[in-house]
């Protein structure tokens, strides 16, 4: 079965409810705390936060890790020997870990107006919700860290980061990377 054969299979397992949960410990998540932050918030430049993150949003980011379907190293390394009960067992403690916080600077007002324009312009308040806490497969963006969200949109933008959705890479097509700041701005600072 090829990549997309075995993403299709999981994420209708997934929806399904049916990918088999273990009993192994969350001690598997410890070292991927080292990175993302022990209270889910990451303090290392370019590595996001993971704290209150959609359960079926990690799912299948590990998954695409771990069929390395999504290639950033070390955590093809780190997902390459995980269980589809080891992905469900991170992924749901990810998700009660704490959100993160945005930073103390609640950010330029004018600038934030001008941002929220384009989120909703461009509909991101519908599939992140406007909270922008993340649903389902649908990733939390609030408080993310900055410099994570530009170098994310930046990388669908260039196809560097392919999206198992098409929607993120269709949105992003149509901006102008200054858009992309105002946007990573914006939802670092989401209050």
């Amino acid at each position: 079965m090829g990549r997309a054969g075995k993403l299709a299979v999981a994420l209708a397992a997934l929806i399904a409810g049916t990918l088999s949960v273990s009993a192994d410990p969350p001690e598997k998540l410890v070292p991927c705390l080292a990175c993302h932050g022990a209270d889910g918030q990451s303090e290392i430049e370019n590595v996001p936060s993971l704290g209150a993150q959609p359960a079926p949003y990690s799912v299948i980011q590990l998954f695409l890790f771990r069929e390395k379907m999504r290639v950033v190293e070390p955590m093809n390394e780190m997902a390459k020997e995980l269980s589809d009960g080891d992905l469900q067992t991170m992924a749901d403690a990810l998700a009660a870990l704490p959100p993160p916080k945005p930073p103390a600077d609640p950010g330029d007002p004018a600038r934030l107006d001008r941002a929220r324009a384009l989120t909703e312009q461009n509909h991101c308040n519908i599939c992140h919700r406007p909270d922008f806490s993340g649903q389902e497969s649908v990733p939390r963006l609030a408080g993310q860290r900055e410099d994570y969200l530009l170098k994310a949109l930046r990388d669908y933008k260039s196809g560097a980061r392919k999206g198992y959705d098409p929607a993120m890479i269709e949105v992003v097509q149509l901006l102008a990377d200054s858009q992309l700041v105002e946007f990573a701005y914006y939802l670092a600072h989401f209050r």
